[in-house]
């Protein structure tokens, strides 16, 4: 794929760095080197790939040390949250979004303009996108007066209020969504210079119309009323939202090899209650997540030659023995996190008792495995769990939602299921048999089908599964609902002594745009320049500040 690098730098970053920028940035947005003509289209592919192209260093130092572990999908070693986070907010200001702007300055100027619709509409879809997973880490950021440095000369650009980031984004969806719906004729085609559809305006459509929903999610604890409008909206719509796992934005690109750095600093391992769960409902996913121990074969053979038993926590007898988890936190349960790092004695022979992640999952080239990545970055599932969710709560009332929150909910753990089967498939990590009897036999089970016992709560559980690949998400879903719950009767979380960041930190970006910087901050209540986990612990963006603490669901 043929890749243009543009020489175009926002004046809007703040504070990325640990040393404050201070450079002249109108001489920057002035630069001869700007690359002076271009076809629009190969800007949008840059940008698109640059939705994914930075994820590496997002698992490394986020989903794996940080997100996944404070959700509990698996449990690692504590580090320090490290300076290396946040690449999501240079990706945004640095690749996708001054690009976007450039491509429809572009089209602005062409004397054919008006063929060029539908093209510069999709561009607001893509920043969205991305600017909704920047403001969930950092709250106020430069929007609306962005980018402006070198058109208009505006090098000091307003921090948005999350609030004001969220009624922007909905407004552009929506007109972008009405251009795209529209007959307009003679419109220029994006072809294969769109990584993630090729030029499919109706499925931008249903992504739009996902990502109001991500949108109304986040609106709930601030906000009921907005967040029902929206979906209603949504469910309004005449293109609707994805059909099917064809629709969900997927990318498959055979070059890019996922997270390479699976193991950077230490081991992940299975989380003992999601094992657990999975274990006594059936979930066809947990061997797609987690590794088998070493407890297969004639194990118990050996048990018995030798006069060996296993530890008190593992049934010997489990049919799933070779799956089994570990504790969230290792300090307070040493008798089982002792069998992390350590194997256990059978004779001449060791075996490894707790299930790490399924590492080919995320990284299908690990130890020279041939497989491949498919990225499914906003699912079908993700949609249909959504739309249950809210009809659950009753904002449908008065919209067709097209279904029962049950037949949603179904429809949205299949599509998991089914989806997270392909992806393992093609990496050639794992394949589950007999899938779709699997999942008939899995939505009758009493922990999963929706009887009106703990409705709601079963729906986050299988929202948070299906987040495994998206720590972003996954975190978001913690945050918001205070699910997994303490003392759950059926997903537990489990108490550590951890403090776990629910923002980051933005420092000063120097006097040239300090004092929108300070405001910012301030009204956000938060701490200028803290990088302290005892401040990004505590002091909350916009749309978590009356979220339940993590566990505290209800």
């Amino acid at each position: 794929m043929k890749k243009i690098i543009i020489y175009i730098l926002l004046t809007s970053l703040t504070g990325l760095f640990s040393t404050s920028c201070t450079q002249d940035f109108k001489n920057i947005n002035v630069d001869n080197s700007v690359v002076s003509d271009i076809d629009v289209k190969f800007l949008f592919t840059y940008s698109c790939e640059s939705l994914q192209n930075y994820r590496e260093g997002e698992w490394v130092w986020e989903d794996a040390e940080q997100w996944l572990r404070a959700a509990q999908l698996l449990t690692a070693e504590n580090y320090e949250l490290s300076g290396s986070v946040n690449s999501r907010y240079s990706a945004f200001y640095q690749n996708i979004l001054p690009n976007l702007f450039e491509m429809r300055r572009r089209i602005s100027i062409k004397a054919n303009k008006e063929n060029y619709k539908k093209m510069a509409a999709v561009t607001y879809i893509v920043q969205i996108f991305q600017g909704l997973k920047v403001t969930d880490m950092n709250g106020s950021i430069p929007y609306t007066e962005a980018n402006m440095g070198r058109t208009g000369g505006k090098y000091n650009p307003v921090y948005d209020k999350q609030k004001t980031l969220f009624d922007t984004w909905v407004t552009e969806l929506n007109s972008s969504i009405s251009v795209l719906e529209s007959s307009l004729d003679n419109q220029e085609l994006l072809g294969n210079n769109d990584v993630f559809y090729h030029g499919d305006w109706s499925n931008w459509v249903r992504l739009a119309n996902a990502l109001k929903l991500r949108i109304a999610a986040r609106y709930q604890n601030q906000d009921i009323a907005k967040a029902k409008e929206i979906f209603q909206q949504v469910m309004s719509n005449g293109t609707g939202v994805f059909r099917s796992t064809l629709d969900q934005m997927t990318y498959n690109n055979s070059e890019y090899g996922g997270f390479s750095e699976i193991d950077y600093r230490s081991r992940r391992f299975a989380m003992e209650t999601v094992v657990n769960f999975m274990k006594t409902t059936g979930d066809p996913r947990l061997g797609i997540y987690y590794e088998k121990n070493s407890l297969v074969g004639a194990f118990k053979d050996s048990l018995t030659k030798y006069n060996v038993t296993l530890p008190a926590w593992i049934d010997k007898n489990d049919p799933n023995i070779q799956w089994q988890g570990g504790p969230a936190d290792w300090q307070g349960n040493p008798d089982r996190s002792n069998w992390f790092y350590n194997q256990f004695p059978i004779g001449s022979n060791k075996y490894t008792l707790i299930s790490g992640i399924n590492r080919r999952f995320f990284n299908p080239r690990i130890d020279g495995a041939t497989g491949k990545v498919i990225d499914v970055i906003v699912p079908y599932a993700e949609v249909c769990l959504h739309i249950a969710e809210f009809i659950q709560k009753g904002y449908g009332t008065g919209v067709d939602t097209k279904g029962t929150t049950a037949e949603w909910y179904n429809k949205g753990v299949r599509a998991s299921i089914e989806t997270m089967n392909n992806i393992a498939i093609v990496a050639g990590s794992y394949s589950v048999p007999n899938v779709s009897t699997m999942i008939d036999a899995y939505l009758q089970q009493p922990k999963v089908m929706l009887d009106g016992s703990n409705n709601l709560e079963k729906i986050y559980i299988q929202q948070l599964f299906n987040f495994y690949k998206m720590g972003n998400e996954a975190f978001a879903l913690v945050r918001r609902t205070g699910y997994p719950k303490i003392n759950s009767t059926l997903l537990p979380r489990q108490t550590t002594p951890d403090m776990i960041a629910r923002r980051y930190w933005l420092l000063d970006p120097g006097e040239v745009n300090r004092a929108n910087w300070l405001s910012a901050m301030t009204e956000q209540g938060f701490t200028p320049g803290d990088r302290s986990m005892e401040k990004l612990s505590t002091e909350r963006v916009w749309w978590d500040k009356t979220s339940p603490a993590f566990g505290g669901g209800n």
